[in-house]
């Protein structure tokens, strides 16, 4: 699955593109497949975004994977301290 991650232009938080717009958790965003480009292009456009990027993703019973560690510790936040996780469910194997 190809998904879409950026920046929020206002805050810098790590966004998801859900559809309709952007969340900031990695299991609203939706498959984009051949639709990324126009996305990204219109998003940066209207300046909602900074440095929108296509990333390989998984669906998983848990919820959207990122293929790359580097995706998976931006969507779920560090992998040291869980307590500092984006996402209260986390657990080791979960993270990584």
């Amino acid at each position: 699955m190809k998904i879409i991650t950026g920046n929020d232009l206002k805050s810098g938080a790590v966004t998801w593109w859900d559809g309709k717009g952007w969340s900031l958790s990695v299991n609203d965003a939706v498959e984009v497949a051949d639709d990324a480009a126009a996305i990204i292009a219109g998003e940066e456009a209207t300046r909602r975004v900074n440095g929108a990027y296509i990333i390989d993703a998984e669906k998983t019973d848990a919820g959207i994977r990122p293929a790359h560690i580097k995706e998976r510790i931006r969507a779920l936040g560090p992998t040291v301290r869980l307590d500092l996780s984006l996402d209260p469910s986390a657990t080791p194997d979960r993270v990584l």
